[in-house]
């Protein structure tokens, strides 16, 4: 009888903090600098919570560490929904096989709310470089082992680790150059100190349209709507090349199930929004909508994809 009255005091409390939530400011933190993917889906989601809650859904870059320092700090935040994590496949998926103490477990202390969206990483150059072609590309890296230089987002993130299975895919002797975050490497690829670069569309797609940046192949398996005479990575010469990158919202465990499912029932309708389907068009991805269980299991699998694709290649990070 005590632990049945414990039960249904506990329910009864989640019901009335969900009833009250949000109480306050929420913080939607992204692991990365300003730019590129990540902080672009939170910004959308921040946007329309905000909009939805009647209190201020604010974005929190807390970069460094390749996503560990801002991800741990929402695996120790206090789980009542105000402090909640801008999750995506570098940070959920990698780097806990990636680093040999991510300080983190993506199972044991996050609870899944639910995905937003999915990108596709781009093969990207400078107007300067002769290749044109995957398959260019990769004559230009055999005739000097060693020399080419390939810029990515941080260590662990997707465009990092398309960067790695491009090199052992194509066979190639290249440098990785990781940067703390997309939008530094986008300028040092736009000045031409880097030739190349793989990374996500949304800080390049106004560079790629006006010029100033050339898109050799995206990772997709079909082509992306708003870049349809780039191909893929398997039309481009390099046949099964596929690297696509998975966004969603989580919050910290123990997070009490009634907020989980009111944050959930507000993302699916943001997601589902024309609105907001435009605007993550407009950032280089498609929309996504699952329940928490859902994303609970894409989470499954893109670790175990991703993480068995670490292990093949031999990489980790201190």
């Amino acid at each position: 009888m005590r632990v049945l009255a414990l039960a249904l005091v506990a329910a009864w409390v989640g019901a009335a903090s969900a009833q009250d939530y949000p109480s306050r400011l929420v913080t939607l933190v992204v692991p990365y600098p300003p730019g590129g993917g990540v902080d672009a889906m939170a910004r959308i989601v921040a946007d329309k919570l905000s909009a939805a809650f009647g209190k201020q859904v604010v974005v929190d870059n807390r970069g460094g560490g390749g996503g560990l320092i801002g991800t741990r700090a929402v695996a120790r935040a206090a789980p009542d929904g105000h402090t909640l994590l801008l999750g995506h496949t570098g940070t959920i998926s990698i780097n806990p096989s990636l680093y040999q103490n991510a300080g983190y477990d993506p199972r044991r202390d996050f609870a899944p709310i639910g995905l937003i969206a999915s990108m596709p990483v781009a093969l990207l150059a400078h107007p300067s470089f002769p290749g044109k072609t995957i398959g260019e590309v990769i004559a230009i890296a055999r005739k000097a082992p060693g020399k080419l230089s390939i810029g990515t987002p941080p260590v662990g993130t997707g465009g990092y680790l398309s960067a790695e299975l491009f090199k052992a895919t194509a066979g190639i002797d290249a440098v990785i150059v990781p940067y703390k975050g997309s939008a530094p490497v986008m300028n040092d690829l736009l000045g031409g100190h880097v030739p190349v670069a793989f990374g996500v569309l949304p800080p390049a797609l106004g560079n790629i349209q006006s010029g100033a940046l050339r898109a050799i192949a995206v990772t997709s398996p079909r082509r992306f709507s708003r870049l349809p005479d780039v191909p893929t990575a398997s039309e481009s010469g390099l046949p099964g090349f596929e690297a696509v990158l998975h966004y969603g919202l989580l919050a910290p465990a123990g997070t009490p199930a009634p907020i989980i499912a009111r944050l959930n029932k507000e993302l699916r309708a943001l997601v589902n929004a024309d609105d907001v389907k435009q605007r993550i068009h407009a950032e280089g991805g498609d929309p996504l909508s699952s329940t928490p269980e859902e994303y609970a299991a894409d989470i499954d699998r893109e670790e175990a994809k991703w993480s068995a694709l670490v292990r093949k290649l031999g990489l980790k990070v201190e």
